[in-house]
This record gives structure tokens, C-alpha cells and sequence, in this order.
């Protein structure tokens, strides 16, 4: 690995002209994983990537004048003092907001890359176009933020947002609120009938653990299994199995852990009102999330969580 100030005027440019190309190309790939959910944006990186090749000819040309034809192959890995970038066509999935904020960098980079290269420089033709080019890298954040404040008042960034809105419930929220409903409900029958058949705290947690523990397995595996997510829009398979296990299994566990207090009656009393906790947390998230009515919500959810609650209890008490 070289340091910068070892290269050349013409490894410099060699340079310049492969993080022109890296650059280009990355906005290329953000714009099209990006356009059929946020199209505004990735209009704004198609902008982004056509200054980036315009910079990548002029520095060609500059360097066939000087240097010939031949352009040694000199890649940001090869210099000391670059930030080391992962492979985007690894990342499966893309943020919005992550696209932006490594634009935001990638500029920066690049703007500070030509104001050292100007400094190494003697040749006047060199100087003078690489002066350009920093000029035009600190202008392009400029053109980012014009960009962005047209995306607000066309209403572009409002509808990104609202996809981008749309997209959270339907790769997060929704399996993770089955998750929840699944452990919070589920689990309420096969409690409560070992805590009343038993009077035991301890084998009572013993078996709320479990049902915890197995719903969560098992609806995390149904989750990911469901769908791939390819034609649905609801994401990576694996993250809505985890997300959905995760959640089941904690709507488990909530009315689970008061069966650690060693009185009956009290653990009793204390999950209880976790119960009631749990099934309010469900009915606000419906209403939150996936617009349903507040009272409906309860209806629902609440109708539902104290017929199985006493239905553990009957069954236990029997």
C-alpha cells in the first residue's frame, strides 16, 4: 500500500479518475435499489452519478494530453488514508437515509482528495483542473441540499416518507405485533391452568417458560417461512422471522417472570396486571399502526386475551 504523497502527478490523476468511476457507480446502484420505493432520490443520485462520469472524461483527457494513453490501475485500497467502503452488492437491504448520509460522505471525501492532490501538484494544467474539481465537489452538496429542498416542496420527500412509513409496518410492525398477540394470548391458557392446578410458582414459571419459549420458535420459523418478500414488499425473510419470534416470545415472558415472587396469590395479581399491560399495548398498536379504531382495537384484543385468561383459570381450577 502506497502513501499518498509517494504518488506521481500521473498516479494522481490514475487515481482521480478510478474514485470518479467508483463514485459514479455507486450512485448508479443507489439510484436503481431505490427508485421504485423512493424515486425522487434516486433521481437526484442519476444527477449525482452524470457529474461524476462528466469528471471522469475531463480527467482522461487530461491525463491522454499529458501522460498517453495508458492509465495505471490505482484503486482507493491501494492508498493509505481512504475510508474502506463494504461491497454494495453484498447489502441486501438499503435504507434511504443510509444512501443519503453516504452520499453525503462520498463528497466530502472526494472535495478533501482534490485540495491535497492540488497541494502535490507543479504541473499548471493539473492544478487548474483538479481546483475544478474540488470547486464542483463542494458545490455538489449545494446541489444536494437545492435537490432536497425542491423534494419538499414538490411534496416528493413527504410521499418518500410515507413509503418509507409503509414499508416499516409492513416488514417490522405487522410481524412483530402477530408475534406479540401470538405470546400475549397463546401463552394466557397454559399459564394460568398450571397456576391454579398447582399453586406452585416455580413450576408455574417452569411452564410459561416454555410456552414462551416454543411460540417464539414456532412463529418465528412460520414468519420466515410464510414468504420471500419478493412480490409481498415485506423484506427479508429471516428479519421478519427474528422480529416475530423475538416478540412472541417476550409476550410470553411478560406474564411469565412475576411466577419468580414465591407467593402464589401475589405473583398471581402482579400477572395479572401485566395482562392488562400487554393487551393495551396490542390494542394501541393496532390503532397507531395499522389504522384500526381504538375501541375496536380493544374490542378485539381485550375480548379475546380475558376469555382465554379465564379459560386457564377453569381449566386449572378443575
Amino acid at each position: 500500500m502506497r502513501t499518498f504523497k509517494s504518488l506521481t502527478e500521473q498516479e494522481i490523476l490514475a487515481l482521480a479518475i478510478s474514485l470518479e468511476e467508483e463514485d459514479a457507480r455507486i450512485y448508479d446502484d443507489f439510484a436503481q435499489r431505490l427508485k421504485t420505493d423512493y424515486p425522487a432520490t434516486a433521481q437526484m443520485l442519476d444527477e449525482m452519478r452524470a457529474e461524476e462520469d462528466g469528471h471522469r472524461h475531463r480527467l482522461i483527457e487530461l491525463h491522454r494530453s499529458k501522460f498517453g494513453d495508458h492509465i495505471p490501475l490505482i484503486r482507493r485500497q491501494d492508498v493509505k488514508g481512504f475510508v474502506q467502503r463494504g461491497p454494495i452488492w453484498l447489502a441486501s437491504g438499503l435504507r434511504v437515509d443510509t444512501a443519503r448520509k453516504q452520499v453525503e460522505l462520498m463528497e466530502l471525501e472526494t472535495k478533501q482528495f482534490y485540495e491535497r492532490a492540488i497541494a502535490q501538484s507543479h504541473d499548471a494544467g493539473i492544478r487548474q483542473l483538479l481546483g475544478d474539481l474540488a470547486e464542483e465537489e463542494r458545490k455538489h452538496a449545494d446541489l444536494a441540499e437545492h435537490l432536497e429542498t425542491q423534494q419538499q416542496t414538490s411534496g416528493a420527500r413527504k410521499e418518500e416518507d410515507a413509503t418509507r412509513q409503509r414499508l416499516f409496518v409492513l416488514q417490522v410492525v405487522q410481524p412483530g405485533l402477530a408475534g406479540l398477540m401470538d405470546g400475549s394470548v397463546s401463552t394466557l391458557a397454559p399459564l394460568f391452568a398450571a397456576a391454579f392446578a398447582t399453586h406452585k410458582t416455580w413450576d408455574t414459571f417452569r411452564v410459561g417458560l416454555a410456552a414462551a419459549v416454543g411460540a417464539g420458535i414456532s412463529m418465528g420459523f412460520a414468519e420466515a417461512l410464510s414468504d420471500d418478500g419478493s412480490l409481498t414488499g415485506r423484506g427479508r425473510p429471516l428479519i421478519r422471522g427474528i422480529v416475530c419470534g423475538l416478540m412472541t416470545a417476550l409476550g410470553g415472558l411478560g406474564h411469565t417472570v412475576p411466577y419468580l415472587i414465591p407467593d402464589f396469590w401475589t405473583a398471581t395479581v402482579v400477572a395479572a396486571i401485566v395482562v392488562a399491560i400487554e393487551l393495551g399495548v396490542i390494542a394501541w398498536i393496532r390503532n397507531h399502526y395499522m389504522d384500526t379504531p381504538l375501541l375496536g382495537a380493544i374490542f378485539q384484543v381485550v375480548v379475546g386475551g380475558v376469555l382465554v385468561f379465564l379459560a386457564g383459570i377453569l381449566i386449572g381450577s378443575s
